[in-house]
């Protein structure tokens, strides 16, 4: 796997951003994460060794803008260049997550037909009122591959009339010492659902404020990806 930040910096944009944790650290650091910048590593997938071989090599995954969003209107102007790296790389797979869906169509390349093979796209949703807004819009758009992420999960959530053409559902709680709950059977509806469509579910990790079975417990943020791992509730859709 493979990390691919071409700029940095982001808009807080709905309730899931309450407590994000970039605007969190950044603001430890002094820096404005309103402020979007491009990054050193803009032409990362590209640059290439001595050798003129590639330094990210070939048959990786990318997490392409985990640390903003690869929608945002403030780099509107670089996308193009991005795009055209990544069609170049054709030999990476690369996954972005999004909570400006409705921006897609505007923001894709003008070969981009039914998709890129190798772009992996993640709707993220935190309630259902931001699932059936999202949701609708992302069920009809031209991509491959598609993920819904309900991460951070901040109530209950069904899922079930948009999981058609969904490879994978993730699932996550809020890691923030003043975050909202995860409750459990949350996660386990989800999972549920997406075992009766037949879509491949994850667990990813706990909420600081988790609740199970009526008891509240308060959880270390470095423990909330091994607990969610201990709960042993991830399934993969049969093919």
């Amino acid at each position: 796997m493979a990390r691919w930040d071409p700029w940095r910096g982001c808009h807080k944009y709905s309730e899931g951003c309450r407590f994000c944790y970039i605007h969190k650290g950044d603001g430890k650091r002094g820096i404005d994460t309103d402020q979007i910048v491009k990054t050193e590593r803009f032409y990362a997938p590209v640059a290439r060794d001595k050798k003129g071989e590639y330094k990210m090599k070939s048959g990786q995954l990318v997490f392409l803008c985990f640390s903003t969003d690869f929608l945002i209107e403030d780099a509107d102007a670089w996308r193009g260049e991005c795009w055209n790296m990544i069609k170049e790389r054709s030999d990476l797979q690369f996954l972005f997550l999004t909570k400006r869906i409705e921006r897609f169509m505007e923001c894709i390349p003008p070969d981009w037909g039914e998709g890129y093979d190798n772009v992996i796209v993640s709707c993220t949703v935190e309630n259902q009122d931001r699932a059936d807004y999202r949701l609708q819009i992302f069920a009809g758009l031209p991509i491959r591959h598609k993920n819904i992420v309900c991460q951070p999960l901040i109530g209950s959530i069904d899922l079930s009339a948009y999981l058609d053409g969904i490879e994978l559902v993730v699932v996550g709680g809020e890691s923030d010492s003043g975050a909202r709950p995860l409750e459990y059977q949350w996660v386990l509806d989800i999972r549920q659902q997406c075992i009766e469509h037949n879509v491949s579910f994850e667990f990813r990790q706990c909420g600081t404020h988790f609740r199970k079975d009526g008891k509240d417990y308060t959880l270390r943020v470095r423990d909330l990806c091994s607990q969610a791992r201990k709960a042993g509730i991830n399934w993969k859709a049969e093919s």
